[in-house]
């Protein structure tokens, strides 16, 4: 699934970082990015992105406002808040806006890909740090995940090199790779240890999954 992404940011260094992390993934198609509240609300009258990416402070209004604005002239486009400010009151108020998620600007690449294919999915995201604070619990749906990827999630878990696991599933050692850094993409994790652990949350290491 291709996800059409938008970023408005005044800081020229974050847009071309997000945009740095990004630019090898195919599933992500890049849609242009805006300064401001202006610029932005103009380039949406030509195009329409799948999820923007929106900073809380912008130097023309408030990226709250902003976000409150866009989603009442283009509701099937989702918002994620993205900020320095880990503060309740501005996590608050852009969910109440209508932003689908909250993200803080020193995600990694992993979690800024888990974010857009959850908030593209119909979930809400929110960093840990801002979930923690909201004492939240995301809306994170279950990732569907094949026979192979199952076959070798299970065996990570059992604490199985990528070597390992290609002995045991007669693979190739950069196959297994492969599908590792799906699993960390689709379960949402940073490494096998936190992806093991949302695994046994979701209850993906079980035997009739």
């Amino acid at each position: 699934m291709n996800i059409k992404l938008f970023i408005v940011d005044d800081h020229y260094m974050v847009v071309e970082g997000i945009k740095s992390l990004l630019q090898h993934e195919e599933s992500i198609i890049w849609s242009g990015n805006a300064k401001n509240a202006a610029f932005c609300l103009a380039e949406l009258c030509v195009q329409e992105p799948d999820i923007i990416l929106m900073d809380i402070n912008l130097p023309d209004k408030s990226g709250i406002d902003l976000c409150k604005e866009v989603k009442e002239k283009y509701p099937s486009i989702k918002i994620i808040g993205l900020s320095t400010f880990n503060q309740k009151s501005f996590i608050n108020k852009m969910l109440e806006s209508g932003a689908s998620g909250y993200m803080l600007k020193n995600a990694t690449k992993e979690e800024i890909i888990g974010a857009l294919q959850i908030v593209e999915q119909g979930g809400t995201y929110l960093s840990r740090e801002a979930a923690q604070l909201l004492k939240y619990k995301s809306e994170i749906p279950v990732p569907v995940l094949t026979r192979r990827e199952k076959e070798v999630l299970k065996l990570i878990a059992d604490g199985l090199t990528n070597t390992d696991i290609a002995d045991r599933l007669f693979l190739s050692t950069s196959t297994v790779v492969t599908h590792r850094k799906n699993l960390l993409l689709k379960i949402g994790a940073h490494n096998s240890a936190g992806m093991v652990k949302l695994a046994i949350e979701q209850n993906l290491l079980s035997v009739d999954n």
